[in-house]
């Protein structure tokens, strides 16, 4: 879908424009910072020649054009317009940070604009697209998380807002991830204090991640090596009363005797008032 992205309303605004051509040598149409291929040099030609180089999947030349555009007719509706196709055009080429650095720019200067929720929306998606996988620094996660959250917190109702919802869960599962990776190493280096930290933080913080199960099954093997018997038995349960079908729960059985569990519910209930309630 990201690679759909283009402005509806923008497009509606070529209506009654012709499309401009040019000589057809790309290599050559922006040697000089004027962009001489033009035919048309009108603020609504070169917008309307952005957008076919964009419908070809020219990015770069598409970009460069959206740039000329806001230097020759800085002052024309098309220029701003033209500041937020620029950005796309760099985010349809991967060029993440220069996209998120025009969108940046684009929402301080028009905070008003119609389109400015989309600005959000694709800043975000900037963000979103850079998310690197749970083993490595999820610093990028974070700054995701962040710029999703706005659009969900700035425009609500919108479809942007709907999709943001969505791509905000995968960056949760991401940073929790990362909390079970950590924790697992401090585990195997019997640093149990720090692994307890973060299998705690994922099961507090992230309890709408996949994560959850083997967390609580990580704290049962510790508190079983600790032996904490009874912490290792209220944590079982907890598993067992919130994922009774669990591989996760099974495996903590088998670390207690037998009988010290109860019976799986037969419905899941809500980790955080079985957590509560048990800590």
């Amino acid at each position: 879908m990201r690679r759909l992205l283009i402005l509806p309303a923008l497009l509606a605004s070529l209506s009654g424009c012709g499309v401009t051509q040019w000589d057809g040598s790309f290599g050559a149409l922006f040697a000089s910072r004027q962009t001489p291929g033009l035919t048309d040099r009108s603020p609504e030609g070169m917008y309307a020649a952005g957008i076919e180089a964009l419908q070809q999947r020219r990015f770069q030349v598409a970009g460069e054009i959206f740039d000329s555009l806001e230097r020759e007719h800085p002052f024309s509706t098309w220029a701003t317009n033209a500041k937020i196709m620029a950005a796309y055009s760099e985010y349809m080429r991967n060029r993440y940070t220069e996209a998120i650095g025009a969108l940046d720019r684009f929402i301080q200067l028009h905070p008003s604009h119609r389109d400015i929720a989309y600005a959000y929306y694709l800043r975000a998606l900037s963000y979103y697209e850079q998310i690197a996988d749970a083993q490595r620094d999820q610093r990028g996660t974070e700054q995701a998380l962040t710029a999703l959250q706005d659009v969900t917190n700035r425009f609500p109702d919108t479809a942007y807002a709907r999709d943001a919802r969505l791509k905000i869960d995968l960056a949760r599962d991401h940073l929790a991830g990362r909390e079970m990776n950590i924790g697992r190493f401090y585990q195997r280096q019997r640093l149990y204090n720090a692994a307890i930290g973060r299998f705690r933080r994922v099961v507090e913080d992230f309890q709408t991640t996949n994560h959850v199960p083997e967390a609580l099954h990580r704290l049962t093997e510790i508190y079983t090596a600790l032996g904490l018997t009874q912490e290792a038995t209220r944590t079982a349960s907890v598993l067992g009363h919130n994922f009774p079908g669990s591989s996760w729960y099974q495996d903590s059985y088998a670390l207690l005797t037998p009988g010290a569990l109860p019976a799986p519910e037969d419905r899941p209930g809500f980790v955080r008032r079985a957590w509560n309630w048990v800590f």
